[in-house]
């Protein structure tokens, strides 16, 4: 494989403890929302996020992933309709009695409006096998840590551009590939609702772990 040098700047001690904290501190600000405006928003935003999602490290740089940006409002109608019939389903018999006892406290339920007012839907596949110039067939490795990444790295540019987004997982999700028209090789990995958020948006006041929490240092 043919190499390129590394394009990277080395920076001081102090400038990567200041971009750190810098970008810590307009990370904790954001939020999972459930309200959103129906305001527009333009597609080249989206088209700049879902190249930056594309920048994810992947197994062996097989980039499993595929992603479909929805604003039809036809489409996110099917896709709301399909979803409500799983969530009905989830809520009323098919979760455990402790996952719905750990929803609580957010307020939900089968009802899910946000995907038809967010303007925009972006609907993440795994792709289990891609596809060689002579036709042959390659299996992908490490598909789900590969997309789990990608799709850090969209909510993360999304937010950044000034955004609010929401994972949104019904179960099962196989009736998106019939919906956007995707082959059965690619699996329905979220949906990520994205847009503006409605002017009386709020949100729980939660808790995020400390550090000492989360990390353990051996220096």
């Amino acid at each position: 494989m043919a190499t390129v040098p590394l394009a990277f700047t080395r920076r001081t001690p102090d400038q990567l403890i200041a971009r750190a904290t810098a970008f810590h501190d307009a990370m904790a600000r954001r939020r999972t929302v459930r309200t959103f405006a129906p305001d527009p928003v333009p597609r080249a935003v989206v088209e700049a996020c879902l190249r930056t999602a594309g920048t994810a490290p992947s197994g062996a740089n097989q980039q499993p992933w595929h992603f479909v940006a929805v604003a039809q409002p036809a489409l996110k109608r099917q896709i709301r309709d399909a979803a409500e019939a799983e969530e009905r389903a989830f809520y009323g018999g098919r979760a455990p009695a402790d996952w719905l006892e750990a929803l609580s406290p957010l307020g939900t339920d089968a009802d899910k409006p946000f995907l038809e007012i967010a303007p925009w839907l972006i609907v993440v596949f795994a792709c289990l096998h891609g596809g060689r110039p002579d036709s042959r067939t390659v299996k992908h490795y490490y598909v789900q840590e590969s997309v789990g990444i990608a799709t850090g790295l969209l909510i993360t540019a999304l937010h950044e551009a000034g955004l609010t987004t929401l994972t949104h997982t019904p179960s099962p999700m196989q009736f998106l590939n019939a919906i956007l028209s995707r082959p059965r090789h690619e699996r329905p990995f979220l949906i990520l609702v994205t847009g503006y958020p409605a002017p009386d948006t709020r949100v729980p006041d939660l808790r995020r772990k400390p550090l000492d929490e989360i990390a353990t240092f051996r220096d």
